[in-house]
């Protein structure tokens, strides 16, 4: 982790970019079969070795167009993932790299997610929540208040919820297969703090890689 921060920081200072003109863009690997990586962006290397699971934190870009590129971790060949992306000043992404680098049949294969990041405001006392569905197995799913209403409705993959604000505090949740009971994952006792804003990543949903979660500080 101090390695990837380290990257992000020397990155950032080499690009020298104004702030007001610039975006804030995070990278996640979310692919459950694919190896460790390295992020390419505008022709840089900007993380290296990057597992599954990972999130890095915002980074700071010029607005326009970028180019990311994915490559197996050490190489820089072949790119994986080869796409481009319109970023707005003073705007926040989330640049995931989702779906099944060995694919089969109907399988979402391995590609680009982009997430325009539009976090809420706050009322005193409240935490942010939302959910990115990024398990290339699992159907659209529900997102439920154990014991009480449905928070999330019928989310597919690879898409994410609007940020729901709530008051702060530990909170049950269960995600569902969509229309139904059946629970495919229970998230016990997750801890919303005041103020503070969070997307839960569903992943994985493999042989190798149980369906399991992401929780990232958007802020």
């Amino acid at each position: 982790m101090k390695k990837l921060l380290a990257l992000l920081v020397v990155l950032a200072i080499g690009l020298g970019f104004a702030q007001s003109n610039n975006a804030m863009v995070r990278v996640a690997h979310l692919s459950p079969d694919a190896p460790a990586v390295d992020v390419w962006i505008n022709g840089a290397r900007a993380l290296q070795n990057v597992p599954f699971k990972a999130v890095s934190n915002y980074l700071s870009l010029p607005a326009g167009e970028i180019t990311v590129w994915v490559v197996p971790a050490g190489a820089t060949t072949p790119r994986v993932i080869d796409a481009k992306a319109t970023i707005a000043a003073g705007k926040m992404y989330t640049i995931a790299a989702t779906g099944l680098l060995n694919a089969t049949g109907n399988q979402p294969k391995l590609g680009p997610t982009i997430i325009e990041d539009v976090l809420p405001t706050l009322a005193a006392g409240q935490a942010g929540i939302r959910v990115v569905h990024a398990s290339p197995t699992a159907p659209a799913v529900d997102v439920a208040i154990r014991g009480g209403a449905v928070v999330v409705p019928n989310l597919a993959f690879p898409k994410a919820s609007g940020y729901l604000t709530v008051p702060a505090g530990s909170y049950n949740f269960d995600v569902r297969a969509a229309g139904t009971t059946t629970v495919a994952l229970p998230l016990n006792n997750v801890v919303l703090e005041v103020g503070k804003i969070y997307t839960v990543f569903a992943v994985g949903g493999t042989t190798t890689q149980p369906l399991s979660v992401v929780v990232a500080v958007d802020k």
